[in-house]
């Protein structure tokens, strides 16, 4: 665990402001201080609220974020299709697209009475389509806006506001740059950053290129926070694996996962135990989607079509034999009119059947 033992972890956390010890299953309840050890970041047509659903089965500490809303959406739009989630995905956090203080103020307002415990401002996307509405990215080259616009939410909210970002922009890309983006933007009342480790190309690259072509600058973010010690700073970008968090913790305040988690969701079951000293029973792959089920069953009840929630499942399965045979049979029934959870449940004994005569030599393809 990072270099010191559960023991040790534990007697540092008692006494410590924000953190409450609970006499059920001596579980760790962390309220202010670690709130960001780990987190799965926002990600666009992937962190809806079914996929959320899903994580907080893995894990009842890591930090869940929203897609990106942006306050038009919010002030215009269908508040409940944007900000309706289940009580069981918290800690969660809203991230707001926007640039403009007073309505990013009052969407902000807006997110905390539906019970956000975090609003997260985007200054990292580099789409075109974000860059067209004036923020995300480009924003880095106005922190004096991003400063303004922080303020302005943390005047509208008593819950904690962030930022993530990037570490630079086109050629906007120096540490001392970076740190007076932070530096000015602390001054309107941001604590907490959350970097990622790349700089983007607001022109050339697409989104997903922004994600994997430019090079990783890890030290930027550490040093960050040795300049920075006030500050609570998250790094993000590129991290795969447990030992891999463990190594960034060494240095930053927290780590936030993205895409990894998303295609192998049981990543995340080792983080209570291994992070936040709370050892409680992880679901089997198995038992993970029977615990779906009741919530699939209430949302298509609803209204909602199983697909949109199957689809977040469909890497349930990763690196085991029957995996190909579980993602083939669901993405061929769960788009039919009328599917319900019976696909769910055909396609889990597929697997286990598979496995079954995997083990026994009578099979021998491997999916």
């Amino acid at each position: 665990m990072t270099g010191i033992t559960r023991g040790r972890l534990l007697l540092q956390l008692i006494g410590r402001p924000g953190i409450i010890l609970k006499t059920n299953r001596q579980r760790i309840a962390i309220t202010e201080s670690l709130t960001h050890r780990v987190a799965v970041a926002p990600m666009m047509d992937w962190t809806d609220r079914h996929c959320r659903y899903l994580l907080r089965l893995l894990s009842q500490h890591t930090r869940l974020y929203t897609e990106m809303v942006t306050t038009g959406a919010i002030l215009h739009g269908d508040r409940d299709r944007h900000l309706a989630y289940d009580a069981g995905e918290h800690p969660l956090a809203l991230q707001l697209g926007g640039s403009v203080p007073a309505e990013l103020a009052e969407s902000a307002r807006i997110g905390a009475d539906y019970g956000y415990d975090e609003i997260n401002l985007n200054v990292g996307c580099p789409s075109d389509r974000v860059q067209s509405g004036r923020f995300g990215a480009c924003l880095m080259a106005e922190p004096r806006l991003v400063s303004d616009c922080v303020a302005a939410m943390q005047q509208a909210v008593s819950i904690p506001v962030t930022v993530k970002t990037r570490i630079g922009i086109d050629d906007m890309d120096s540490y001392a740059g970076l740190c007076r983006f932070v530096g000015t933007v602390s001054q309107g009342g941001c604590r907490v950053f959350v970097i990622h480790a790349r700089k983007a190309y607001l022109q050339g690259l697409s989104p997903k290129e922004n994600r994997t072509v430019p090079p990783l600058k890890y030290d930027y973010v550490w040093q960050l926070k040795l300049d920075f010690p006030a500050l609570e700073i998250i790094v993000n970008g590129g991290i795969a694996s447990l030992d891999e968090v463990a190594g960034q913790l060494q240095h930053v305040d927290g780590v936030m996962l993205g895409r990894a988690v998303y295609h192998d969701p049981l990543l995340l079951a080792g983080v209570d135990g291994r992070f936040f000293a709370d050892h409680h029973a992880v679901p089997t792959r198995r038992e993970l989607v029977m615990q779906m089920l009741p919530y699939i069953e209430r949302e298509l009840n609803g209204g909602t079509q199983l697909k949109h929630i199957t689809r977040h499942m469909l890497g349930l399965f990763q690196g085991v034999p029957g995996a190909r045979r579980w993602r083939r049979h669901i993405s061929e029934h769960a788009h039919r009119p009328g599917a319900g959870s019976r696909v769910l449940l055909d396609a889990l004994e597929m697997v286990e059947t598979h496995g079954k005569l995997t083990e026994t030599g009578y099979c021998s393809e491997h999916g």
